[in-house]
């Protein structure tokens, strides 16, 4: 009898089970569906099909560089400026900057986070072994004189529990989890892509300070020469004090600008340290703007992939699906909900009873829970995961909105930049030729030596300007490249593909 009850307990165990099982086929809440892509032009009119530069130039940042709509962007990207010390940097700080290595141990944490939340799904096993001596009264003995009241209990027992996911509470939030580690995946591309062109941008800045710096102390010097020159005809009467001093302030304004300058280039030198995780004693590479090349061509993405390149756009989309998927778990929370549990085990006085018929003992319950009232906690968390729902959606738009508006800064930046660097030439180019004319001139004396030192200083001048606008440009193609997503969907060595990160070993692929 004891094994046909025991028999019809089981069987009716296993059919609640499967009736649970059945009923934890439908989830409660809004399913997660993907916005669609938006449909729009970075630039009014359509993306012109160049930057508008020389078509034919011999400097290497005064090039024109020609648009590819829809051409992918490698990951290594910087390699297109041909520059064999800024690739040897690169690596350098791929390797040994701690912020990305936080991002990633982030992202490895979150795929342990993800496999946690799941082990709900299944039931949960314990077990405990309890020997234990008892001494009782002789008051609660049956029989007088007996030793009964002295007696040993060796106790085995596992405890199984199972929730059914009756309303998909449990897969809700293990759907949030693994959406949680997706944002995790693309803060991770984020840190990389910021990480990178912050190294390129900072280079190309200290090349440009550089070269600022260069041309300052040749303009001192001219101005120097001027100074002294004039110094000697005010002596003769030709000069008059109040052009001496002009001419002498005019020298103190130039040598104020190079301690800002050589201030800038060891902020510049100890920030491409820390990239690396070197300390500020370590050298940095010679960078010299003019070995920088312009990359000819720049791929532009469409719209449509930018959603899929921008690590900030998909890290939003990731707080989107989070959301959706809180407000299922907030539902279910609210629902009835069943707790089964099965306790076999065995109860005698010494181990070896344990292995004899008649000391096994079992429990088998089964729990409905409902929520009465609790003063309306349940239904503000539901009406506030909603909320954060909506909260999530408009970030998402808003993240889209500026990451176009981003890209089409870029372009519009990659362009002027082209106008003004060669507009900036053209007056580099015009104050050269007017130094040399004032040379020729000064030799067959037609003008003074001072007004040859100061079309000399006009050509310093206009060399400087031109200097910032090559490393403007420079920048502002780094900047693009960024603005763009940076190429990471085309890394090999990605740590979010890592079995470590849930990620599968797989060849390079577009997001």
């Amino acid at each position: 009898m004891r094994e046909c009850g025991l028999s019809r307990s089981l069987t009716q165990y296993a059919s609640v089970s499967f009736c649970a099982l059945m009923l934890a086929g439908c989830a409660v809440g809004p399913d997660f569906h993907r916005p669609a892509a938006p449909v729009t032009s970075y630039v009014q009119g359509g993306l012109p099909k160049s930057s508008g530069g020389r078509a034919t130039s011999q400097s290497a940042q005064d090039g024109d560089q020609v648009f590819r709509t829809g051409a992918d962007i490698p990951a290594d990207w910087w390699k297109l400026f041909h520059y064999p010390e800024l690739d040897q940097l690169l690596k350098r700080v791929l390797a040994r900057n701690p912020s990305l290595e936080a991002a990633k141990q982030s992202l490895y944490a979150a795929q342990q986070d993800k496999l946690a939340s799941e082990s709900a799904l299944y039931p949960s096993v314990s077990g405990y072994f309890n020997p234990a001596r008892f001494k009782t009264s002789r008051a609660y003995s049956n029989v007088p004189m007996a030793n009964s009241w002295l007696y040993n209990v060796h106790t085995a027992q596992l405890n199984i529990s199972y929730s059914p996911d009756l309303w998909g509470g449990v897969r809700r939030q293990v759907e949030a989890a693994a959406a949680e580690r997706e944002g995790q995946k693309y803060q991770l591309e984020a840190a990389w892509l910021t990480l990178t062109s912050s190294a390129v941008d900072a280079a190309i800045s200290y090349a440009m300070v550089r070269e600022e710096i260069a041309v300052t102390n040749v303009l001192i010097d001219q101005q120097e020469k001027v100074l002294h020159s004039m110094e000697m005809q005010q002596k003769l009467g030709d000069v008059s004090m109040a052009d001496l001093a002009q001419q002498q302030t005019l020298l103190a304004q130039t040598r104020a600008t190079l301690p800002t300058l050589n201030q800038t280039l060891a902020a510049l030198h100890d920030e491409i340290a820390a990239l690396a995780n070197d300390l500020p004693d370590q050298p940095t590479p010679e960078f010299e703007l003019a070995r920088f090349t312009l990359p000819a061509e720049l791929p532009v993405s469409l719209p449509a992939q930018l959603i899929n390149q921008r690590p900030d756009i998909k890290t939003a989309e990731a707080d989107y699906h989070v959301a959706c998927a809180h407000v299922g778990v907030a539902i279910a929370n609210r629902l009835p909900n069943v707790q089964l549990g099965f306790s076999p085990g065995f109860a005698a006085a010494s181990i070896a009873q344990m292995a004899a018929p008649g000391f096994g003992q079992w429990e088998l319950a089964a729990m409905l829970t409902e929520p009465l009232f609790d003063g309306f906690e349940l239904q503000h968390q539901e009406t506030g995961a909603r909320r954060r729902y909506d909260e999530a959606a408009a970030q998402y738009r808003s993240t889209i909105t500026t990451a176009i508006e981003d890209v089409a800064d870029s372009l519009n930046a990659v362009h002027n930049d082209s106008d003004m660097l060669i507009q900036t030439e053209n007056a580099a180019e015009a104050a050269t030729r007017s130094a040399g004319i004032s040379q020729a001139q000064l030799r067959l004396g037609d003008v003074s030596r001072v007004t040859m030192l100061n079309a000399q200083q006009t050509e310093l001048q206009a060399k400087l300007a031109l200097a910032q606008a090559q490393g403007a440009r420079l920048s502002d193609t780094v900047g693009l490249f960024q603005s763009l997503g940076g190429g990471w969907w085309n890394r090999v060595d990605d740590p979010a593909n890592h079995p470590k990160a849930g990620g599968k070993k797989r060849s390079p692929q577009k997001s």
